[in-house]
C-alpha cells in the first residue's frame, strides 16, 4: 500500500506500549474504565495487525472518516493496518479524552504521532482521532472513527 494511502487510514494509538501522558484524568466510573480497556485492546489490535480481533471489534457498518476527509468503512479500515511490509513503533497518547454517551456508548480520542516502517522506508503521521464505541449485543464495538491530520512538528 502506498505510504500516503496508509497514512490516511491511521485512526488510533497504542497505549499499552508507552504510558499515557500524566495529564490524562483517571476514568471516573466503571463504565469509563471498561470503555478505556476496550479502546486499549482496539489500539493494540491495530498496531499488532490482529485481523481476527479487528473483525470482531469493528462494527460491520463502521463509518470511517479518514484524515483526507474521505469516508470509507470496515473493509478499508482493516485492510489499511494489514500491510505485510509495515511495522509500527510504540507511541504516546497526548490529551486523551473520554466522553461517556450513556451506559452503552462513548468516545475515546487523543493526539499522537505514529511512526514506523512501510515498504522499507520510515514514516511519521501526526493526527488526532476520535473513536466512537457502542455496546452491541452485549459487547463493545467501534462504530465511528474520525481522524484529523495535524502538521508535523518542526523537528520532524
Amino acid at each position: 500500500m502506498r505510504r500516503s494511502t496508509r497514512a490516511t487510514i491511521i485512526s488510533a494509538a497504542l497505549s499499552w506500549a508507552v504510558p499515557v501522558a500524566a495529564s490524562a484524568p483517571a476514568p471516573a466510573s466503571p463504565m469509563e474504565r471498561e470503555l478505556l480497556a476496550f479502546a486499549d485492546r482496539f489500539d493494540r489490535a491495530q498496531l499488532t495487525k490482529d485481523r481476527a480481533a479487528l473483525e470482531t471489534m469493528v462494527a460491520d457498518d463502521l463509518v470511517f472518516v479518514e484524515g483526507s476527509g474521505r469516508r470509507s468503512g470496515k473493509a478499508a479500515f482493516i485492510l489499511g493496518w494489514m500491510g505485510p511490509d509495515e511495522r509500527y513503533d510504540p507511541i504516546v497518547l497526548v490529551d486523551r479524552v473520554v466522553v461517556p454517551l450513556g451506559p452503552d456508548a462513548g468516545i475515546v480520542g487523543a493526539e499522537t504521532i505514529l511512526r514506523g516502517v512501510s515498504a522499507g522506508k520510515p514514516f511519521s503521521s501526526h493526527f488526532r482521532f476520535a473513536d466512537t464505541f457502542k455496546r452491541v449485543r452485549g459487547r463493545w464495538q467501534v462504530v465511528h472513527i474520525q481522524v484529523t491530520r495535524i502538521p508535523a512538528p518542526p523537528n520532524e
